[in-house]
């Protein structure tokens, strides 16, 4: 095999490598396993979920039926929505709170539509519905067997039955209130802000009575597992859909198969767990600087995240508070990162986030100088081109100075086609006599592979990027491009750009390289528009790059 024979591997190496890559990162983060719990019927009414364990503390006998359903069984008690809702209303979120338990059980995005084309039908992530369950419930475990204590399965009480972020005002506050009956009152309040999704919560205890009350905070996620089933036509079905959490030090992705078999149990100090989909998530964070007890379990198709605090005591006549945070909304990285350390990382670009991160900081910051994600997009390839000139440049000469060669290496192949080894040393011969490196011409496809994935996921997992208009026909450059355009172009350009290199010497190379463009063509049609545009710029400047370099050198 000639030295140009192991360089033409070499490409199909790269090729294939950037292909391989490419459909990996199109597929789950973990692949898809059949649920045998998830395709039971739903329940008429989906029951609470258990209360979570506070440690040395025997478990309380429940005070109604809905408390002894099992997750996935149907209740023999009325739903919880039966005891009354309060509704809230902010500029960008639109939320129940339950009185049975205090808790969020629905919240709407107005400022996110499903669709653009249905800008009156809001994304909706919490849902108290059979089919779709997904809630937050709260509360407090009380620290003595059998004391009353302020759960999610408690009735609370509400001055309103609507609140509504007033114009001009930065902050809702919304309190409840639950009465023990014998001295012991909580008081939980939900602290809203305008342009925010991270909500505070405070659950306040007065302790009248006579003896010492002490309990601890808790958290938990309780949702219906049903990930979307994989299409090529859906980009939300390439996110990973499930319960997650953080240590305080990783990103932690459960699996609901692991959790069904072994619970997630850890006692860690500044964690967290949410629940995550495409671009959206809810996320329960305890207390910063104390140390929580987590559980993590899946059962009858539905995953339950808890995490309980410590236990404080609250002297009679006094007051103590338990605060903590849910963020229930769209993965905002700047939201993300001020809520809590490592909540952004749930915006996953996968094992190339140390390179879409800085990329994703560089969009961003051309962004709001430009105001279009499509020129955006643009930008940032040019800046890409610009920073890695050097090596194009010598790339893009190495592969001029092998066209000129042409005639010479064909002759050379027809006075020693019968002599493979002689015609390899010729070759050699001829490289270092013009002083030419084959190799060179192939260390751009090699650097752009990890840019062109971690360009991937930063288009994908971005929700700032979510239904971003480009111009004209593009109106959503986080889809495909919806009358192919784009891709077309791209595989012009890149059959162009290939013509301005060396053919391969043999024909049959040179035939399956003439039909790479079509091959790349028909994969990046279905890609978001935004990752085509990237490309199609990344094609355009390396061909006008190559051109000059070509004219350039042919007029030495």
């Amino acid at each position: 095999m000639t030295m140009t024979d192991n360089l033409r591997v070499f490409l199909w190496v790269a090729l294939a490598t950037l292909a391989w890559l490419t459909i990996e990162a199109w597929q789950r983060d973990y692949p898809s396993k059949p649920v045998t719990e998830a395709a039971a019927p739903a329940p008429t009414v989906q029951a609470p979920a258990p209360l979570p364990a506070l440690p040395g503390v025997p478990a309380a006998a429940p005070s109604t039926a809905a408390a002894t359903a099992a997750p996935g069984t149907a209740a023999t008690t009325p739903a919880p929505a039966a005891a009354g809702a309060v509704r809230v209303r902010t500029d960008v979120l639109d939320v129940e709170i339950s009185l049975a338990g205090g808790d969020l059980q629905v919240a709407k995005l107005p400022t996110y539509p499903v669709n653009k084309d249905r800008p009156d039908l809001p994304v909706q992530l919490l849902a108290n519905d059979p089919d779709r369950y997904f809630v937050f419930q709260t509360g407090l475990r009380a620290a003595t067997a059998g004391a009353p204590e302020a759960n999610h399965l408690a009735t609370f009480r509400a001055d309103a039955p609507e609140y509504t972020l007033a114009d001009g005002a930065d902050e809702l506050l919304v309190p409840l209130t639950w009465d023990s009956g014998n001295g012991v009152t909580v008081t939980k309040t939900y602290r809203f802000r305008r342009g925010r999704y991270d909500v505070g919560l405070d659950q306040a205890v007065r302790n009248e009575s006579a003896e010492p009350y002490a309990a601890a905070s808790y958290l938990q996620i309780d949702r219906l597992h049903r990930p979307p089933e994989q299409s090529m036509f859906d980009v939300d079905t390439y996110s990973f859909t499930g319960p997650v959490a953080y240590d305080g030090n990783k990103y932690i992705k459960l699996d609901t198969e692991d959790l069904a078999e072994t619970p997630f149990t850890q006692s860690l100090a500044g964690g967290w767990v949410a629940a995550i989909q495409h671009h959206f998530l809810a996320a329960a964070v305890p207390t910063a600087g104390e140390t929580w007890n987590y559980d993590g379990r899946f059962t009858d198709g539905r995953f339950v995240l808890s995490a309980i605090g410590p236990v404080k005591s609250v002297a009679p006549g006094t007051e103590a508070s338990f605060s903590s945070q849910l963020f229930v909304g769209p993965k905002l990285q700047s939201q993300l990162e001020e809520t809590a350390p490592g909540l952004e990382l749930t915006a996953d670009y996968g094992k190339l986030t140390l390179l879409a991160k800085p990329l994703f900081w560089l969009l961003n910051q051309i962004y709001t100088l430009v105001g279009n994600w499509g020129w955006t997009i643009i930008i940032v390839t040019l800046l890409i081109k610009a920073a890695f000139y050097k090596l194009a440049e010598t790339s893009g000469r190495s592969m001029a100075r092998m066209r000129k060669l042409q005639p010479r290496m064909q002759a050379l192949q027809e006075r020693y086609k019968d002599d493979r080894q002689a015609l390899s040393q010729a070759m050699m011969e001829l490289y270092k006599k013009e002083k030419v490196n084959p190799a060179a011409g192939c260390l751009p496809m090699l650097v752009q592979i990890p840019f062109f994935i971690a360009f991937y996921w930063t288009l994908l997992e971005s929700v700032e990027m979510r239904q971003a208009p480009f111009m004209l026909w593009i109106t959503d450059l986080s889809v495909r491009d919806p009358f192919f355009v784009l891709p077309i172009l791209m595989g012009a350009a890149m059959f162009f750009q290939q013509k301005m290199n060396p053919a391969p010497p043999d024909p049959v190379q040179a035939k399956i390289m003439n039909i790479m463009p079509v091959i790349f063509t028909g994969m990046f049609a279905f890609f978001p528009a935004g990752l085509v545009l990237y490309w199609l710029t990344n094609s355009l400047v390396s061909m006008l790059q190559q051109w000059r370099i070509n004219k350039v050198l042919g007029a030495d």
